[in-house]
């Protein structure tokens, strides 16, 4: 069972995994910090002006994965624009309360929401999982044993998949019908739940031995298929991220899109 998306390389593909990861880690650190709306504004949209053009998919799979995040944010947003504090008060009605500080706090959560999203979506589409795990135990000396676990894992995904497919078309041979309410949670778990589990379980074992015979016990100096190292595309995209906060800092000022600074809320 394939679960490949096609996709076309681009630059940011070839930016080192390790290093990516690295700084978008950093650069959440940095989102998280800040409590400029304007700011926030300016570095989510050159945020997903970054994914939209070097994700390296095709319009529909872009759209499809960014629809969600477009939830979150709305969700995010009104949740804190209608119960939150503030001193003036735009509507008041029962437990609902909209100020001016609400409105402007809970479009920050929800950009800052947003961003977090579109800068995953950006890693997880730019990001061969194989080219990660290898980087990861070549340049932060992550221990092979668990690199090629999760490895393993993320392989079995696939073949988990189509045994709850093969198991879902079996039971409708044999003419099964899901029943409703707790008896149905339980036809489901005996159904399903149960031979997956036991499933996963052989094959997680049979993984577990293999890899002990094969001496991946972090214990001896491995060597590797592939040899992931450093290119001029790691400075490329670190001067981006720079110059991408470094700008939205400076239209924030000069360009401001709403009349608040600091959304904090202060007494």
């Amino acid at each position: 069972m394939r679960v490949d998306i096609v996709s076309k390389q681009t630059w940011m593909h070839k930016v080192n995994p390790s290093f990516k990861l690295i700084i978008l880690v950093l650069l959440f650190i940095v989102v998280l910090t800040i409590h400029q709306l304007n700011l926030l504004v300016y570095l989510t949209a050159i945020s997903l002006l970054l994914f939209w053009l070097y994700s390296g998919h095709n319009v529909k799979v872009k759209s499809l994965l960014l629809l969600p995040f477009f939830l979150v944010f709305a969700s995010t947003a009104v949740s804190m624009i209608l119960f939150g504090k503030g001193d003036v008060i735009w509507v008041k009605w029962g437990l609902i309360q909209i100020s001016e500080e609400s409105f402007y706090r809970g479009i920050h959560v929800g950009f800052r929401a947003f961003i977090f999203g579109v800068l995953g979506l950006l890693f997880t589409l730019s990001t061969r999982p194989v080219l990660l795990f290898y980087s990861l135990m070549q340049q932060l000396k992550l221990k092979p044993q668990f690199a090629y676990s999760f490895l393993a894992g993320f392989r079995m995904l696939p073949i988990i998949a189509e045994e709850f497919v093969t198991i879902r078309f079996a039971l409708k041979v044999r003419e099964k019908k899901t029943e409703k309410g707790i008896r149905g949670l339980i036809f489901t778990f005996r159904n399903y739940a149960l031979p997956l589990l036991a499933q996963s379980i052989r094959r997680a074992h049979r993984v577990a031995v293999a890899m002990e015979a094969k001496g991946f016990s972090g214990n001896v100096k491995r060597t590797y298929f592939y040899r992931i190292g450093f290119s001029k595309y790691d400075g490329v995209f670190l001067a981006v991220m720079i110059a991408m906060v470094m700008f939205s800092y400076i239209a924030s000022e000069a360009f401001p899109f709403f009349p608040v600074d600091d959304v904090r809320y202060k007494k």
